[in-house]
């Protein structure tokens, strides 16, 4: 196969939701009709003892919630699917965010009873930012719903965006009978205790006896009234528009009960874009160019806890990616090569021998890398969109165990660079202070610095409002600021001034009375 069909049948793509609205289940369910696995995990379940797949870190067992993104590739009907499974849970957003740039399209679930929930429209805003494409899975339909018509309203103004239905429910909870699939005109029946996987029935017509021998006289006449009403208010689906960001397809079923997701998953494949074009700073690369570039969106130490190690997730933008060829690390300007990249299901690997653009490859890293890294075949480019948030929680991080400070000094700085949280270090009393975007951190950091690294910490409360980056051409004036307030200076982990507001009036005081000195709220400017 040529360089340009592999390209073409790869689908790079993220699951994102509010926490609970089934999204790991339904990358689950995905991921059995890739034949990947062949069992499909629980979530949250005491009787079932097989975990997701894609929560495999020791805390997401027991809590039953993603906290790190996680990728898995499988091949699908002659396309290589890749997924990334995001965390809900808004204490791990920007994890979520970052994912967001390395995908070229998405899929966001909603929950049928609960509708459009707080988290969901924050992810929305990241994708129309970046014009990324969306389709709508409206989950858990064998649970008593709202009207489908209300969840459609719902979503065209939560999330700002042009919806066309591309299946719709018969009926919901205990009377819900199934879905008709408008893209391939076919009707799916729903049976509830059934995990196995049915073909559909094909109706073209829908004045056919046939769709009421199925479904009942009452309900075959509630799907007629109601399609008909589909089709007058929703524009025909056209995929440009969908591929502009302009109109999201909807999609209804039960992840659970393994239900709409097989008509999902292959209209998706048909419509969805392959690698796109990707934004450096310097231009814009395009996924066909020959020569290979890349960018790193994630580190994760410890996906193998007996090994201690570290892996950088690479996103190949262009050309192709070869085992044991030399490549040029920007930020370092030098040549490096790599004998073991890796390919995912989630915190399995396997060594591959060369990746194309939408692919996603495990680099084992000593520290070479951080977020925002980018690997080229010689051309100096860097990619742009990987910020770090300012902090809105605020801890210092003591040592509880003064036999272990090497461990856990080594903890602290394998986490911080998986951008887990920050590390800001006060250059009044040197202590170290942890900002994190959610309280959540706070004890994914401890548990993990506890089982990963064998290192105790113990946090102490400090009262500070935001960490602010500066930015300045006037010296003088950066110098008399920086001694003024010197008890509120911290430097980050690549040595930056940071600015720790206690107050939201101290920063404002400090705008107005330093007009030449900037104040940054994320670590990209």
């Amino acid at each position: 196969m040529g360089f340009i069909d592999e390209i073409n049948r790869r689908r790079t793509f993220a699951i994102i939701s509010h926490p609970d609205a089934g999204k790991t289940t339904l990358t689950e369910k995905l991921l059995l009709f890739g034949g990947a696995i062949h069992v499909a995990g629980a979530v949250k379940s005491n009787k079932i003892k097989k975990t997701a797949t894609s929560d495999f870190m020791e805390i997401e067992k027991q809590r039953g919630i993603s906290v790190a993104t996680s990728v898995m590739g499988f091949e699908y009907d002659g396309y290589k699917v890749n997924i990334l499974d995001t965390p809900g849970h808004q204490d791990f957003a920007e994890d979520t965010f970052r994912t967001l740039t390395a995908v070229d399209s998405v899929i966001i679930v909603v929950d049928s009873a609960k509708g459009v929930e707080a988290q969901t429209r924050k992810l929305m805003e990241v994708c129309r930012m970046r014009n990324t494409p969306v389709i709508v899975f409206i989950n858990k339909l064998d649970r008593p719903s709202k009207d489908p018509f209300d969840l459609l309203d719902e979503v065209e103004e939560e999330l700002k965006i042009k919806v066309r239905p591309l299946s719709w429910p018969i009926g919901n909870g205990p009377q819900f009978k199934g879905v008709y699939n408008l893209f391939d005109e076919s009707l799916y029946l729903f049976e509830p205790s059934k995990q196995v996987l049915e073909d559909g029935i094909s109706i073209k017509d829908l004045n056919d006896p046939a769709l009421a021998e199925q479904i009942g006289d009452e309900s075959a006449d509630m799907i007629r009234e109601e399609l008909e009403l589909v089709n007058g208010v929703y524009p025909e689906f056209e995929s440009q528009t969908y591929m502009d960001a302009q109109v999201a397809p909807v999609f209804f079923g039960s992840a659970l009960n393994n239900f709409g997701v097989k008509e999902l998953l292959e209209c998706f494949l048909k419509i969805a874009p392959s690698p796109q074009p990707s934004q450096a700073e310097e231009r814009v690369v395009d996924a066909k160019e020959e020569k290979m570039t890349g960018f790193v969106f994630k580190i994760h130490a410890n996906m193998d806890p007996n090994h201690r190690n570290r892996l950088a997730f690479l996103k190949i933008c262009s050309g192709k990616f070869q085992r044991n060829t030399n490549y040029l690390h920007v930020r370092h300007g030098k040549n490096m090569k790599f004998s073991s990249p890796t390919a995912f299901m989630a915190e399995k690997k396997s060594i591959i021998d060369e990746a194309y653009p939408g692919d996603i490859v495990g680099i084992p890293d000593t520290g070479n890398f951080k977020i925002g890294d980018t690997l080229t075949s010689g051309e100096k480019l860097n990619y742009k969109g990987l910020p770090s948030f300012s902090p809105e929680l605020f801890r210092y991080i003591e040592n509880a165990d003064p036999m272990k400070s090497k461990q856990l000094a080594k903890g602290i700085d394998q986490l911080m660079d998986e951008g887990v949280a920050q590390l800001f270090t006060s250059q009044f009393n040197g202590r170290k202070v942890i900002g994190t975007v959610g309280a959540l951190q706070f004890e994914v950091i401890e548990y993990r610095l506890l089982h990963e690294y064998g290192a105790k910490c113990r946090y102490e409360p400090i009262n500070l409002y935001k960490a602010c980056w500066l930015e300045s051409n006037d010296k003088e004036q950066l110098e008399d600021f920086k001694k003024r307030k010197l008890q509120y200076m911290a430097k980050d982990k690549f040595g930056r001034d940071v600015f720790m507001a206690d107050s939201a009036y101290m920063l404002q005081m400090a705008e107005s009375n330093f007009k030449n000195i900037k104040f940054h709220f994320t670590s990209e400017f």
